[in-house]
Order: C-alpha cells, then sequence, then structure tokens
C-alpha cells in the first residue's frame, strides 16, 4: 500500500473509528468556522479556536442587557452576581463536581492560579524543631510551575524536582506510612494531568497516591501533602471527573478550551483544603472588614470572594456561559472531543512515523513515551523532528516556515516546557547552558546547535479539526522533505495498529444493535447442542431467527409512549435516557397510565445530535427540552422529591414551557421531572451473580426489561381464545401485546418462557444479568 492510499478517507476509518461528534464536520465548518477556510490550523494546545456563533451571542447578550459592578447592589449589579455565580456552578458540573465539594476563583489564566497558590501556601520553613515544607513538581512541566519555586525559595522552602519514573518506581510498595500525627508539616506536589510537550496524560490516580503519601516523595517525606494538578492542557480536549481525582487544587486557562475569552482562568480550590491557603495582599472585594489605621483585617468568609481581588472580569466570565453552550451543542461534550481529536492525532502519528525515504531510513523521530494506544493515555498533541535521508535532524526552524507557505500552522521550540524538551531530545544541562552562550533563548529561531535541535515540531488538534487537515499535513511534509519517492514501513504501521486497537476499542460508549445475536446461559446447566443461530432479518415473524434481539424500545418519560430505536447506546442505569423523566400532578405525584391514561399518547424522542427530548402528541405543537447532561438546563430550575415504587428520589424540574405543553394536553395542572444526575437509587434485590447492586434510572425494578417473542405469541393466543369476537372488539396481534408489556429488549426465542430460566444474556459485546 503506497502513501496515496494510505492518505486517503477509507483508510483513516479503517484506522479509526471515531471522527466528528455526530453530524457533518462540513457543516460545522460553514456554520461557525468560516474564517479558517484554506487554513490547516494545528496548534490547538496553544490555543483552540472559538466557534463564531458563540461571539455572536455573547455580543447580543451584552448588548441587551445592564451589566453592573457586582459589588453594588443594584439591579444591574445583582444581574451580575447572580450570573456570575451560576458560571460558577457551570464550571463545577462541566468538572463533575459542586459547589459542597469545590470552589471557583477566577483568575487572569492558568499562571494566575498557579501563582495564587505558590503565594497563599502555608510554607513552613525548615528549623532546628521541625522539618520544613517541600515544594515537588513533576520535571515534565510547564515553565509557570516550575517559576514557582522562585517564590518558595525565598521562604525556605526545599525545592525537589521529580522524574516521571521515579513517582511510582520510588514508591512505598507497602501501607502509607502511619506518622502523620507526628507531624503536619504542608508539602505540595504539582503534576501535569497532560504534558503540554508530548500530550502525554499523567495517571489521575497520582492525586490519591500522594496525598495517602504511598507514592514518590510524599512516601519518604513526613507531613500533609497536598496536590496541584495543573489540568490547563489536559482540560482542552479531555474529560475531568474531579470525583475521580479529588485534587486539592487545579488550575486552567479557558481559552484552552473555548478559544475565547482570552486571559481568563480560575483555580478550582478543595473546600475541606481551602483554609490553609492564607492571603497576606487584600484587595477590594476580599475584606470582610479592616481599620485604615491600624493593622486590622478580617478576609471575607466565601474562598471566591476572599482570592478575587478587585473587580473580577466579570463580562469576560459571562461570555463563558456561551462557551459552554456552543460546546455542548456543537459536540455532545468532552467524551466526543476527546475520542475525535485522538483519531486524528492517532492516525496522524501512525503515518508519520512509517513514512520513509527513499532510501528507507525514517522521516521523523517521534517524541512519545507510548503509541498511542488509548486517549486514557494519551492526549491529542503529537511532537517531533523531521530528518533526511541521512539521518540529521532538519531545524524546527525551517520546517515551520515552510509549513507557513503552506498555510500550516504549527509550533515549533520547547513549548514553556524544558524539561521534557530536555528528556526527549537528551539535552544535558551542560548542553542547555553550552546553547545560551551559542545566542540560544526560549523562543527564538535558533534550532540547531553543533548539529544538535535546541527543539522541535508540535502539532495538536481541536474538535473542529478534519480528516483534511491530516491529509494536508501528511502530503505536506512528504512534498517538501520526502527525498527520492517516499516509501511506507508496512510493518511499523501494522504493528502501531494492532498494539492500539485494544486499547482505543475499550473507550467508546456501548452500543447494543437490533438484529445481534444473542447468546444465552440457563440457571440450569444447558444440554449439549443447545442452539445459537445466525442473525435473523427485522420483519415478519416467520423471518426472525431465534436468539436475536429483534426490537429496542426506550420510555424516555415513565407511562408515556414507546421510542424505537436500531441501536442505542448503554448507560450506567440501563439503556440511555430510559425512564429518565416522570410527569407528576400539582402536589408532585408521579402520574402513570393507571391514574392517567392519556399518557399512552404522549410520544417522546431523543434526539442525541441536539442533545434534546421531544415531546409530542395529536392536535398540539411538539415542544423540545434539554437532554440532562445538557448546558441549557439553567441552575434556576427547581431541584424537587417525588416517589417510585417508594423509593424517594431526588429530581429536577424541566422547566414552565415544559409543564404548560402537559397540564394543556392533560387537563390538570402537572410538571415534568428527571431524575437528578447526581442521584443514585439502587436496586433492592441485587440480581443473582450480580457483583454489586445496580442503579436504577425512574423504572419500578431493574434496569432493562426484557420480552421473548414467543412468549407473546403464546399470550396472544390466550388472550384471543378469551376474547369477545363480537362487533366492536379487536382482536390483539402479536405487536399490539409486545407494546402494552413495555418492554425495552425484545428477543427472538425457541419455547415459549425459556427466559425464565436464562442466568445471563450476551447481544454482541454486553452481558446481562437475568432476575
Amino acid at each position: 500500500m503506497d502513501f496515496q492510499k494510505l492518505c486517503t478517507f477509507e483508510t483513516f476509518k479503517q484506522l479509526c473509528s471515531h471522527y466528528g461528534h455526530g453530524q457533518s464536520l462540513q457543516d460545522v465548518i460553514e456554520s461557525d468556522f468560516t474564517r479558517i477556510k484554506g487554513i490547516t490550523y494545528l496548534d490547538h494546545a496553544g490555543t483552540t479556536l472559538y466557534p463564531e456563533s458563540l461571539v455572536r451571542d455573547y455580543c447580543q447578550d451584552i448588548s441587551r442587557n445592564v451589566y453592573g459592578n457586582p459589588h453594588s447592589h443594584n439591579p444591574s449589579s445583582r444581574l451580575t452576581h447572580e450570573t456570575v455565580e451560576r458560571v460558577r456552578y457551570r464550571v463545577l458540573q462541566h468538572f463533575c463536581t459542586s459547589p459542597e465539594e469545590y470552589s471557583v476563583i477566577f483568575t487572569s489564566g492558568c499562571t494566575a492560579a498557579l501563582k495564587l497558590v505558590a503565594e497563599s501556601f502555608p510554607w513552613r520553613p525548615q528549623t532546628d524543631s521541625q522539618a520544613g515544607s517541600h515544594f515537588c513538581y513533576l520535571t515534565d512541566s510547564h515553565t509557570s510551575v516550575v517559576g514557582m519555586r522562585g517564590l518558595t525559595s525565598t521562604r525556605g522552602v526545599v525545592t525537589l524536582p521529580v522524574s516521571p519514573q521515579e513517582v511510582q518506581n520510588r514508591a512505598n510498595k507497602g501501607q502509607a506510612p502511619g506518622d502523620d500525627v507526628i507531624s503536619q508539616t504542608p508539602h505540595l506536589f504539582c503534576y501535569p494531568a497532560q504534558s503540554n510537550f508530548s500530550g502525554r496524560k499523567y495517571p489521575l490516580s497520582h492525586v490519591k497516591g500522594i496525598q495517602d503519601r504511598r507514592l514518590y516523595p510524599a512516601c519518604v517525606h513526613p507531613g500533609r501533602w497536598f496536590v496541584l494538578l495543573d489540568a490547563a492542557s489536559h482540560v482542552s480536549c479531555s474529560p475531568l471527573d474531579l470525583r475521580d481525582c479529588p485534587a486539592d487544587f487545579i488550575s486552567i486557562s479557558f481559552y484552552k478550551i473555548f478559544g475565547f475569552p482570552t486571559g481568563l482562568g480560575a483555580l478550582l480550590v478543595r473546600n475541606h483544603a481551602a483554609s490553609v491557603l492564607k492571603k497576606t495582599y487584600f484587595g477590594g472585594g476580599t475584606a470582610a472588614a479592616y481599620l485604615a489605621g491600624e493593622d486590622c483585617y478580617v478576609p471575607a468568609a466565601n474562598i471566591s470572594d476572599r482570592f478575587e481581588d478587585g473587580t473580577v472580569s466579570f463580562l469576560d466570565i459571562i461570555a463563558l456561559n456561551h462557551g459552554f453552550e456552543a460546546l455542548y451543542r456543537i459536540t455532545g461534550g468532552m467524551h466526543s472531543i476527546q475520542e475525535h481529536t485522538f483519531g486524528l492525532a492517532r492516525y496522524t502519528y501512525m503515518l508519520l512515523s512509517s513514512l520513509c525515504h527513499g532510501n528507507g531510513r525514517p522521516m521523523a523521530q517521534m517524541y512519545t513515551e507510548g503509541q498511542f494506544e488509548s486517549p486514557s493515555t494519551q492526549g491529542a498533541i503529537l511532537n517531533f523532528n523531521l530528518m533526511d535521508s541521512c539521518g540529521q535532524i532538519i531545524g524546527y526552524s525551517q520546517v515551520d516556515r515552510m509549513a507557513s507557505l503552506y498555510n500550516i500552522h504549527v509550533r515549533t521550540g520547547c513549548f514553556c516546557n524544558t524539561g521534557a524538551c530536555q528528556s526527549f531530545l537528551g539535552i544535558t544541562d551542560q548542553q542547555m547552558r553550552k546553547n545560551l552562550q551559542a545566542g540560544h533563548v526560549c523562543g527564538d529561531s535558533i534550532d540547531l546547535v553543533d548539529g544538535q535541535p535546541t527543539g522541535s515540531v508540535r502539532v495538536s488538534f481541536g474538535y473542529m479539526s478534519t480528516f483534511e487537515d491530516c491529509q494536508k499535513f501528511l502530503s505536506f511534509v512528504v512534498e517538501c522533505f520526502a527525498e527520492k519517492e517516499v516509501t511506507v514501513d508496512l510493518s511499523r504501521l501494522e504493528q502501531l495498529k494492532a498494539a492500539s486497537q485494544q486499547g482505543f476499542n475499550q473507550d467508546p460508549p456501548i452500543k447494543v444493535a437490533n438484529g445481534g445475536i444473542c447468546k444465552v446461559d440457563q440457571k440450569e446447566k444447558p444440554t449439549k447442542g443447545s442452539p445459537l443461530r445466525e442473525c435473523g432479518h427485522r420483519g415478519s415473524d416467520s423471518n426472525v431467527e431465534p436468539y436475536t434481539l429483534t426490537n429496542i424500545y426506550i420510555y424516555p418519560i415513565k407511562s408515556c409512549g414507546a421510542f424505537e430505536v436500531h441501536e442505542w447506546p448503554v448507560g450506567p442505569l440501563g439503556l440511555l435516557y430510559d425512564r429518565g423523566w416522570m410527569v407528576v400532578n400539582g402536589n408532585g405525584v408521579c402520574l402513570s397510565q393507571k391514574r392517567e391514561t392519556l399518557l399512552c399518547l404522549i410520544r417522546p424522542e431523543i434526539h442525541l445530535l441536539s442533545n434534546k427530548l421531544l415531546l409530542q402528541a395529536s392536535g398540539m405543537d411538539s415542544i423540545w427540552v434539554p437532554l440532562e447532561n445538557n448546558s441549557q438546563m439553567h441552575t434556576s430550575h427547581q431541584v424537587c422529591q417525588s416517589k417510585v415504587c417508594g423509593d424517594r428520589v431526588h429530581a429536577v424540574d424541566c422547566g414552565d414551557e415544559a409543564s404548560s405543553w402537559l397540564s394543556d394536553f392533560l387537563g390538570q395542572p402537572c410538571r415534568l421531572i428527571r431524575q437528578s444526575p447526581d442521584f443514585t437509587r439502587d436496586v433492592k434485590k441485587r440480581p443473582s451473580g450480580a457483583a454489586t447492586s445496580p442503579s436504577l434510572s425512574l423504572v419500578n425494578e431493574a434496569q432493562y426489561l426484557m420480552i421473548n417473542r414467543a412468549s407473546v405469541e403464546l399470550i396472544q393466543k390466550v388472550m384471543s381464545s378469551r376474547q369477545d369476537y363480537s362487533e366492536g372488539h379487536r382482536l390483539l396481534d402479536t405487536q399490539n401485546v409486545i407494546s402494552r408489556l413495555r418492554a425495552n429488549l425484545v428477543i427472538a426465542g425457541v419455547e415459549p418462557f425459556e427466559e425464565d430460566n436464562w442466568s445471563h444474556l450476551i447481544i454482541g459485546n454486553t452481558g446481562f444479568v437475568v432476575s
């Protein structure tokens, strides 16, 4: 296979199964990124690009509303305050946490957030009677992290650079030390969730490992260890769940995520760690009280108010609201962005690292720890240097200049990460000093000193990046730097494909699809030769083979109509969005078809691409309701409680428009509520063989209801034999019975009610426990 055949979209789809966000990327470009036509922008790690709709919506917002200084109390100031507080909540929601766990301190950027921690942390100098604090950082850290030592060193704090290998290699293999009662000396360990140099993702489990003193250097230094997570690079294209990695401090920059506004970041502070931060300077708005004539100062009680000196950049903060709206509307969320961008980076890595000159020598020296096996270990960043046919490095400045002629935007140098640059390029401290003597400084164009590289080339992807961007970049490399006819190391390409296939395929959400083969395990040992047939065909019952999933139904609103789908994602509560909503009367009591038969005439539909729930019924105009994970759900919507099968459930009201629509159709006051995403409702009876009790949506007893067509056909025959055939009565056919039983999964079985003896069911690659 030659380069031209490899550099096609068909080959890309074979190597990478995830592309786009469920909609045409060309449509996204046409609607929101018309300004990048003709440009191949590959510097998203520097800053991603903002969608044009974000700026339009933001401009309309600030043009129509009067936003006053939030420190005043007039109506325009209250509007600003309430809007800013809502944005704080959305920031925390984006990182899967809440105001009960974390506080948001807005800063001028990630660097200012890091500096705030350095200035406020309770550093303790070493004395004869007590050990001093340690400031430890991973050597693969941004300049802004390493620069914290400039402040800590003046306070008698020990600075300890730690290589990535040391963290686990020098860890305490046994239990965590138990001497914290003796020493409460505060220490700080800082590391990046993702390297801005290579895109390597460091384990988020390091957070708890350091806090619990199981990992180096915490395991060898008694005291209380805090973790500062530099998340700026990570959160640009990847989700971050703070429930899994409860870092004490997290620094971020919003332009890395949205592209706009610039000059705005945040420090997320875990509330239990907030009390350790101490301020010296206090600006406007941070004091509860102070005296001008003597040294008397009382800080504001709220952590955000205490550390946001002066008036926050409230118009920029308001812009974040539109950033979240645009991001989720276009992409659906960070998981989608991660899969898309990783797929592009992985494909580019596989081809670029396999390209060879005509004499067989590789064209690129890649700087990566792994082989792009999985988005859980590698971000959408590719770092490399190009080489000539003699194996000599081509200076990055030459590559940058040539790329500019092709309107390809990349970044070159050391990327404000000297530690990673030295490690990957093999530059010693002595060589760094020699390069400085030769005139090389950060940001200049001196790319080679004595034939050795001083930096490299970095390409990075964003959610609006396309396959064509990869194609144009790879074609540029071949056209400008390949000597003789370019060749491809197919053996390496196959090795990379095999190595990364398993890790990459574990990340997509599970889906079940009708027409798939079903495998069953019986509660009693199955007889030899139990049938396992080929996939059947949807249609008449006679054409459906046994042990086949023939239909999938979800019921978005409890007791309302079914929504049939051909395939559907499986979530932690069952089929995604199944029984996620319910209708309650004016007193908050759940309505069912037993109480209100008209519910069966409401036909809800889930539209995943737009993140909306459609409500429709005969004689009514259809309306849309945002899905639970859609950023359009306002925090002002009322949090409420209701009961399902005796269980008290926490829910969120879906607003007045949905309430008015349902009230008009049902002829009584009612509301539409959805299960709160942070509420867990467990099955009362654990299924046999289940390790843990599964969590439920608003279903009655189990995550899924399955029925067997053979069983339904027998029921239908029995009902037909007993039914009055007089005029005015209609016989129930099999499909009618199925719809009345309101099952999620319809299986073509062999014998009626044989499913009563099944213990397990496998559909495709998804396993189910039968109870």
